[in-house]
């Protein structure tokens, strides 16, 4: 058990209902300090075991409960997770580097997938078919998959969990967490809150571990285990892909991003520059929504810049736990590696920084602006996940179209325009699962949350989220005529 100055919180794995010690342990460092938070539980094998077991035998019992019982405990998970908003919010801000004012937002969007599956537990519908035959009966059910696996990320520790469990568990299923190795104390925290809320021991458990493979190769090779429900990068996700295929698991995918943002040029300069700016520097550019490429119409670009620069260089940089502080720490040195390396290859490419573009003390990274890039840097072709902002012109709406489409991935994509025509075009024309309209931050729980491409497959969030986690079943019954 961890004790700060934020309180209690478990370091050790949750598994069926047990506070699990491990044979090794691994340290959980804070990226603006270098400090070691925590020495956290590092399962394996035997412990990935453990949990499928205790899993199948809890979803036994779990998927027998009735959709109140269930919507009764996530109401009451909900709260608890409110209750707790400033030790968890301070939980994500010392491990990952999220601002703590930011943090406490992400403590509102975790309840709020909470809030939704609560009540769409009793929102599960079959539906009745006619039929050709008179003694004939065609119905469907939907029953939960079974036992599933989260895989989440460092990003958004706490709302990627609820993002996932709590439809699972508002469904009848049960599940097994592997959070990211650098933000394990908010996901245990969490979990910890589920018990508290009454959820029977199995329902929900968390092995933290320092390499993935041991216990991400058990589960997955388990045919028991129905469903896996990753967030993380392409490259992984295709290879969780393959390795789900021999064992046929449901499979939500939400994968990378490259995040275009159009800017045309009857657009409110003022507030599109706001909208981007909020699109780009949350959580330090650390979303795979975040907007990573800028194309402002050249009529407009001076202009947009005048707006947009002051923006950027106010962005107040520091310790994540200070109110004022906007921009923390990248959370690792990989991280901030992949930044730095494409800042220095677009300058030695003809960019300019017009804001920013230095490294600061550790993992901090100026917040940055970028003019002058242009095809062939390495900016414009992968994504950075750090808080840079690649500017471009473009003068004609087709031609934008087809550069901001010119990727693998399809996420998220962004514009800013009064024109309702133009609105509808561009958002239809977009190869992209989210499209936001004069809104540079979309995403809220009854709404879906996904890709098309290589961003990945299914959808989270919204009635759509709860789907994936439920089979369907066609009965059809021949009756006794009259």
């Amino acid at each position: 058990m961890l004790v700060t100055e934020i309180g209690t919180c478990p370091t050790k794995a949750l598994i069926g209902g047990d506070w699990v010690a491990t044979g090794s342990t691994f340290p959980v460092i804070n990226p603006y300090t270098g400090a070691v938070l925590a020495q956290v539980a590092d399962c394996g094998e035997a412990e990935a075991w453990r949990a499928a077991d205790a899993s199948v035998a809890a979803f036994g019992r779990w998927r027998k409960t009735t959709a109140y019982e269930r919507a009764a405990i996530l109401r009451r998970w909900n709260d608890l997770v409110l209750a707790n908003q400033d030790q968890l919010a301070r939980l994500m801000a010392l491990e990952m580097g999220k601002p703590i004012v930011e943090a406490r937002g992400e403590v509102r969007y975790t309840a709020s997938f909470i809030e939704f599956y609560a009540e769409e537990a009793k929102r599960v519908y079959g539906e009745t078919i006619p039929s050709q035959f008179a003694n004939k009966r065609l119905f469907t059910l939907k029953q939960p998959v079974g036992p599933a696996l989260a895989v989440t990320p460092w990003n958004f520790p706490a709302a990627m969990i609820t993002r996932k469990a709590a439809p699972a568990l508002a469904a009848g299923c049960t599940m097994i967490v592997k959070p990211a190795e650098q933000s394990p104390l908010t996901a245990l925290r969490v979990a910890e809150l589920w018990l508290e809320a009454g959820g029977p021991p199995g329902t929900l458990q968390v092995l933290p571990c320092a390499d993935p493979v041991p216990v991400a190769s058990v589960l997955l090779a388990d045919d028991r285990i129905r469903k896996l429900s990753f967030t993380g990068s392409t490259d992984v996700g295709k290879r969780l892909y393959a390795q789900t295929s021999r064992t046929m698991k449901r499979l939500s995918l939400e994968l990378g991003g490259h995040a275009p943002f159009l800017v045309f040029g009857d657009a409110d300069l003022t507030r599109a520059a706001r909208d981007v700016a909020a699109s780009k520097f949350r959580n330090s550019g650390q979303t795979c929504v975040c907007t990573n490429r800028i194309y402002v119409h050249e009529s407009v670009y001076d202009r947009f810049l005048e707006q947009f620069m002051p923006l950027v260089a106010g962005l107040r940089t520091g310790d994540p736990l200070d109110e004022a502080t906007q921009i923390g720490p990248l959370v690792d040195g990989d991280v901030f590696a992949k930044v730095q390396s494409h800042v220095d290859d677009a300058l030695s490419k003809g960019a300019r920084a017009l804001v920013g573009g230095k490294a600061g003390v550790g993992t901090m990274f100026q917040p940055t602006v970028l003019g002058d890039v242009a095809s062939g840097m390495r900016i414009l072709g992968e994504e950075t996940f750090g808080p840079v902002a690649p500017v471009m012109r473009f003068g004609d709406e087709q031609d934008v179209i087809r550069q901001a489409n010119d990727s693998p991935v399809g996420l998220a994509a962004y514009l800013w325009t009064r024109d309702l025509s133009r609105a509808f075009r561009v958002a239809e024309a977009l190869e992209y699962g989210i499209v936001g309209i004069n809104d540079g931050v979309p995403s809220t729980a009854q709404a879906p949350f996904g890709g098309v491409k290589h961003s990945g497959l299914g959808r989270e969030g919204g009635k759509w989220g709860i789907d994936e986690y439920l089979d369907m079943k066609y009965v059809s019954m021949t009756i006794d005529e009259a």
